[in-house]
């Protein structure tokens, strides 16, 4: 029986099992490929996406609990000041290398500065601690992280 989800402010029938994992419903279905699979057991972060705006593993969340809950993906994190701050700084600080676990460690990120907008370093560590890079870019996303809060900390006071 086709089930309604709402991704990036648009709703998609979806004709899955409830047990389907959301992350290869949101890849095989709607054709949104930017969330990714590494591990499918919530173990690297290379699937988070946003539920109601909170960071979860997409391999192991299933279509069945979404509910009427709002879904965000990585092709939507430039609609708000918090992800064009933090694509600037990735981009400004050259974060990416092989860029696989990226959207996952955006996401985390974006989550993370939407509920604190100015993390320390040991904030940053502790939320960004369940996202992997393999090639090892952990001191340049704390940097991207802080120039992204420090930018939007600056637009907002001279707003």
């Amino acid at each position: 029986m086709p089930t309604q989800i709402n991704v990036n402010g648009a709703m998609h029938s979806v004709d899955v099992d409830d047990d389907t994992p959301l992350l290869w419903v949101l890849r095989d279905v709607v054709g949104l490929t930017g969330t990714k699979f590494g591990c499918g057991v919530a173990l690297c972060g290379a699937c988070t996406v946003h539920i109601d705006g909170v960071p979860r593993r997409s391999c192991i969340t299933t279509v069945g609990s979404i509910g009427n809950a709002s879904i965000r993906t990585i092709e939507t994190l430039d609609a708000n000041p918090i992800g064009k701050a933090l694509q600037k700084a990735w981009l400004d600080l050259e974060v990416v290398q092989c860029g696989y676990c990226q959207s996952g460690q955006l996401m985390s990120a974006a989550a993370l500065l939407a509920g604190n907008p100015k993390p320390s370093d040991a904030d940053i560590d502790t939320v960004m601690s369940g996202n992997i890079c393999r090639c090892g870019t952990y001191g340049r996303i704390r940097s991207a992280i802080k120039q992204a809060a420090n930018q939007l900390g600056s637009s907002q006071e001279s707003a």
